[in-house]
């Protein structure tokens, strides 16, 4: 996912995602705990998709704040 797609989404949106992804990390890393997973850059990708989405909405409430 790009920043510039989660920029372009309300914040309701983001927040959504955000928790679809936290729990789809949740399962891989789980999954790469009992066993080794086919592509284990996804762990990183996720992780990165994840801090996006908090920094995107970290600015979006600093935004609305100083409004």
């Amino acid at each position: 996912m790009k920043a510039h797609e989660i920029r372009e989404m309300p914040e309701e949106d983001v927040r959504l995602k955000l928790g679809e992804l936290k729990e789809e990390y949740f399962r891989l890393s789980f999954r790469n705990a009992v066993h080794k997973i086919d592509n284990p850059l996804q762990l990183r990708m996720l992780r990165k998709d994840i801090a996006r989405c908090l920094t995107m909405l970290n600015d979006k409430g600093r935004k609305a704040s100083e409004s």
